[in-house]
């Protein structure tokens, strides 16, 4: 663990390149996260929960240069029903997107939120707060407060279509900090899409709030610009009978850090959190991620699978803390990596600690490579080598894919995720 002394230096050197943005409600709220954050201080390769991921890139005072790639590929999404808000290396563009009118939800922006009143008091900040315990994670407590935008989603009803957050990258030394504060009331529902390299790098906050009965539903993409950075944070509470479904699909990027934090707080709650990612070359992918019973009888899934080639590295850092009386808990975790040669690695970290009797709990982790049988059966029938290596990464990675409920969203991302095989084949 690095010492507080060793800390301070750079991260009063960020704090002092950043500026608050203005605000009535939820200046004390950016007041208390800066705290937060000056205690903790920004995190080094020595804390425990980085040592399997270099952090120096996310917390450097100006933000690393990555090229903004022209690609053909269709936009994510584009065939869905759905409400859309854009940004725009981290500004949000009002002629890209729809009008943000939708029953059974009220959406509006952070940046032009200015009522004292505002529900959104009780929840920016106040989730990502309670997931500083019992591990740190400071990257959160500076987006609190530093976020410069993003929205504020209140869910009354069960919307007719998905909202889709589009980020867009146009400037290659763009930095970009977002908060997104979602809150579902009983018995609602609501899917929210997102996808995009958004900035060179990128600091994202997602809380979410899930009362009584009510069901949230996440798919995110992560993609294309292959010299990004990104450290992502979704801070979750679940109440009683509601349900949390979240996946996310990685393709390239230099450095992801996509974190989770998730608390069952009311019987019967369900959480299933799942990922697939495949990288290439000079890619870092680390999945952190931590779940935490605090209620009877209630079910959480963490499955997540990642495909590796020519150096690449995966990291995956999974818990499930069962706390005392949360009895009947049903608690899940796989992480598993394919390893197309010699020069990849992953490094995993699946822990459990629990403290009720009553419980079904299991991790596992595995690292290998093609199986050779399979991969030899399908050529003596004349399945080409490559065409061949990409159906059994896909089967590899059908098990995360398959955590997503809609049929025509999983048959898209499976199709994209065979596109970027064949483009890295050989």
């Amino acid at each position: 663990m690095a010492d507080a002394a060793e800390k301070n230096q750079p991260t009063e050197a960020l704090i002092t390149s950043l500026a608050m943005p203005d605000g009535t409600w939820a200046k004390p709220l950016r007041e208390d996260a800066l705290a937060r954050l000056r205690t903790m201080g920004l995190p080094q390769r020595r804390d425990e929960y980085w040592k399997y991921t270099r952090p120096d890139t996310l917390t450097q005072v100006s933000a690393p240069s990555a090229k903004v790639l022209d690609t053909d590929e269709a936009p994510m999404f584009e065939g869905v029903d759905r409400l859309k808000i854009v940004f725009v290396d981290g500004v949000f563009d009002a002629e890209a997107s729809d009008d943000l009118s939708l029953e059974g939800i009220t959406i509006e922006r952070l940046a032009t939120t200015d009522s004292d009143l505002h529900w959104a008091k009780n929840l920016y900040g106040v989730l990502e707060a309670r997931g500083q315990n019992p591990v740190p994670r400071p990257l959160a407590a500076l987006n609190t407060a530093f976020a410069t935008d993003g929205v504020l989603i209140h869910v009354t009803g069960k919307p007719s279509k998905p909202v889709s957050l589009t980020y867009l990258h146009k400037s290659e030394g763009s930095d970009v900090i977002l908060h997104h504060c979602i809150k579902l009331d009983a018995g609602t529902e609501i899917t929210i899409l997102e996808n995009g390299p958004a900035a060179s790098r990128l600091n994202k906050v997602m809380e979410v709030d899930v009362a009584d009965g009510a069901s949230f539903h996440h798919i995110r993409t992560q993609g294309r610009d292959h010299e990004r950075r990104a450290a992502t944070h979704i801070f979750t509470r679940l109440a009683k009978e509601s349900q949390f479904r979240s996946f996310t699909m990685t393709v390239n990027g230099q450095l992801t850090r996509n974190e989770c934090v998730i608390e069952l707080t009311g019987d019967d709650a369900i959480a299933h959190v799942a990922g697939a990612c495949v990288g290439d070359g000079d890619f870092l992918h680390d999945d952190t991620v931590f779940i935490t019973h605090d209620a009877v009888n209630c079910n959480s899934r963490q499955v997540f699978k990642k495909v590796l080639r020519n150096g690449a590295t995966g990291v995956f850092q999974g818990k499930i803390l069962v706390k005392a009386g949360a009895q009947k808990t049903d608690g899940y975790q796989i992480s598993q990596s394919l390893l197309l040669d010699g020069d990849s690695q992953f490094l995993a970290k699946p822990e459990l600690e629990i403290y009720a009797d009553d419980v079904a709990c299991s991790h596992g982790s595995t690292s290998g490579a093609i199986d050779e049988d399979a991969l030899f059966y399908l050529r003596s029938r004349g399945v080409p080598e490559g065409q061949a290596t990409n159906l059994l990464t896909l089967a590899f990675l059908a098990e995360a894919v398959d955590e997503i409920a809609d049929e025509g969203l999983r048959d898209d991302l499976t199709a994209r995720l065979e596109a970027w095989l064949t483009r890295h084949r050989g």
